[in-house]
């Protein structure tokens, strides 16, 4: 081998498999996966079925609900989460501009994605990071898969996804759930693990079972850490929308994907817009709400 520094050629190439035992050993591992997949595929169907019908249905009603009725309730939600006018109102007029454009049923289609997105990995890592927080094995056992989660690129994950799953969009909203929940395991359990130690005594010192220190001392004051677990999953929920859209999923992911295949300039900046402003709503309205949070914990303690 040239300019190899006059070494053996034993260190020039690192010692690896030959072409064939690789081509093997994959065809092996994809066959084997397949296999497993296919005498699972009704189990799997079964599982899936509740995802797909609440999924479908959720879309259903924000896609043929009045526009009025549908904007009415996002700024009430908006309201209850912020108190703040300016929040509502730039809200009014992100909307009134996804409206404008044509973007109304899409972005409703992605705000179901993302609902449903949001609460199944709450439902997953609010338990999951309780049990972090209540167990150092358990947090040494599940970090590191988290951080594999929160680093594997998300076409890797989405192969596998779409080898069990097929295409469609609940193999779409699994996609999601995994790239969107670590931040929600890992902020719950810093959230109770932070709580003062001088509290929980206090609560095992008044004869508070673990279940009632957890319920009425431990998640409440947490629930600013939670909130934000909430924010993140939120925000990286819908910066997964463009991805999970290669596999079936509709809504502005679809869009900006066929902006890009066909480089079409402004309707990608116009989808790419709509995400951005829906992602400023909820971020605005969540920040506002753990703010919110946080001062009445002060208070509380004051």
């Amino acid at each position: 081998m040239a300019n190899c520094w006059g070494l053996p050629e034993a260190l020039c190439s690192f010692p690896s498999l030959d072409a064939k035992s690789l081509r093997m050993m994959r065809k092996g591992i994809d066959d084997g996966f397949r296999d497993i997949v296919r005498a699972h595929s009704e189990a799997i169907d079964a599982a899936t079925a509740p995802l797909q019908i609440f999924l479908n249905g959720l879309e259903r009603l924000f896609t043929h609900a009045p526009w009025p009725v549908m904007m009415l309730a996002i700024l009430a939600i908006v309201w209850a989460g912020s108190r703040s006018w300016r929040t509502v109102l730039g809200a009014a007029l992100a909307l009134a501009g996804i409206g404008t454009f044509g973007l109304w049923t899409d972005t409703m289609t992605t705000l179901a994605m993302v609902a449903v997105a949001t609460l199944v990995a709450i439902l997953i890592g609010l338990p999951l990071g309780i049990a972090m927080a209540r167990s150092d094995r358990f947090q040494r056992l599940l970090t590191p898969l988290l951080d594999v989660m929160q680093t594997l690129p998300s076409f890797v994950y989405l192969i596998p996804v779409v080898v069990i799953f097929g295409i469609g969009k609940v193999p779409g909203l699994i996609a999601v759930v995994i790239y969107a929940v670590p931040p929600m395991i890992r902020l719950t359990n810093l959230g109770i693990r932070m709580v003062d130690r001088e509290v929980t005594e206090a609560a095992d010192a008044f004869g508070a079972d673990p279940r009632q220190k957890l319920f009425g001392v431990q998640l409440p004051l947490a629930l600013p850490a939670i909130m934000t677990g909430v924010n993140q999953t939120i925000m990286m929920s819908l910066s997964m929308v463009v991805v999970a859209s290669m596999v079936g999923v509709g809504g502005l992911g679809k869009n900006v994907l066929q902006a890009i295949t066909n480089q079409y300039f402004t309707t990608g900046f116009l989808n790419g817009f709509a995400l951005v402003a829906i992602a400023i709503i909820f971020d605005r309205t969540s920040q506002a709400f753990g703010k919110r949070l946080q001062k009445h914990r002060e208070a509380g303690h004051d």
